[in-house]
């Protein structure tokens, strides 16, 4: 849940992110290489953030813990294939319109699919194992490996093409730094989700009743309210949101597998813990964190990549073992 009103708000974590991008410069040493890493740590670090808001929403507010949530980026991803063809016209136009156009068009298809199949998911795999963590972890990794072998069988093992829409291709030249055009519209996309939620969440009578639900449920239903009809739409909602994610990484990589949502599930699992359960902020400020520190790392020390994420998570739950910023305070 989000800070009540006139409630003195934790700047400290935000001031640290910004911290770590000032004291990366002299590190890298380079400018032109710093301000291109930082941009694409954002860009990448916005799309992680879309991906793991659903599962934060999901696993903060509805206390169920979701490990099939990338299933939903799988699906996302594969769904916006379909319309390749059809729109080829669109995305291989250099018009930036015509190409934002074409992504809308793939973004609307894959949502309601993943939605959809959010639903469907949580009544057969979810609703049976509510309060019980150990049968949700294995249900849900049971269900995601269910989808992705579904997957297989539909679309085969064959690498899936997503081509990048040729007026978002190349990068925009500020003196010696080369900033990635498609880099700046996730960075866009990124900003908008952030925002929606943010004013869903504490702007709105709904977002009022899913909080009022995760702090007492048996009241706001004693109230007249179907607390689980607005926590199964949190769920379809937080579904949507990984096929979002699943699309814009599917652009970004323009090739993958049906792994492309496991592979970043780690990653997810540790910004939604870093972040604090249920905190959306938190959940933008984990998935920035581990961006930067994964670009970073990745320039510098090559071979230490693969635990930076690790690293950054221990640390930050030595300082705050409850997240960034855990619920009950932001």
């Amino acid at each position: 849940m989000e800070a009540l009103p006139g409630r003195r708000r934790d700047l400290v974590p935000g001031l640290l992110i910004l911290a770590f991008i000032g004291l990366a410069l002299p590190v890298i040493g380079s400018f032109p290489t710093w301000v291109t890493l930082t941009v694409a740590a954002l860009a990448m670090g916005m799309m992680l953030f879309i991906m793991a808001s659903g599962l934060t929403l999901v696993f903060g507010l509805m206390d169920v813990m979701n490990l099939g949530h990338a299933a939903f980026v799988a699906v996302g991803a594969y769904t916006a294939t379909l319309l390749v063809g059809p729109l080829k016209g669109l995305l291989e136009s250099e018009s930036v319109w015509a190409s934002l156009a074409a992504i809308t068009a793939v973004i609307a298809l894959s949502m309601a699919v993943t939605a959809a199949l959010g639903w469907v998911y949580e009544r057969l795999f979810v609703r049976p194992v509510y309060g019980d963590h150990l049968k949700q972890i294995l249900i849900t990794i049971g269900a995601m490996i269910i989808i992705e072998q579904i997957v297989l069988v539909l679309f085969g093992a064959n690498q899936m093409m997503l081509p990048m829409p040729e007026a978002l291709r190349g990068s925009l030249l500020l003196g010696d730094v080369a900033i990635e055009r498609y880099r700046l519209v996730a960075v866009a996309v990124g900003l908008v989700v952030y925002a929606g939620l943010t004013l869903l969440l504490t702007r709105t009578r709904v977002g009022l009743l899913i909080r009022a639900g995760v702090e007492n449920r048996s009241m706001v239903e004693a109230l007249g309210y179907r607390i689980r009809n607005i926590f199964v739409a949190v769920f379809v909602g937080g579904s949507a949101l990984a096929g979002l994610g699943g699309v814009m990484w599917g652009f970004y990589r323009e090739q993958f597998t049906v792994a492309i949502g496991a592979e970043v599930l780690v990653q997810m699992l540790i910004i939604v813990i870093i972040g604090g359960l249920g905190s959306v902020t938190g959940c933008f400020a984990g998935a920035m964190l581990i961006a930067l520190s994964t670009n970073y790392v990745s320039f510098l020390l090559p071979d230490m990549a693969l635990v930076s994420n690790i690293l950054v998570m221990m640390a930050v739950l030595l300082w705050r073992p409850q997240g960034l910023y855990p619920v009950n305070k932001h």
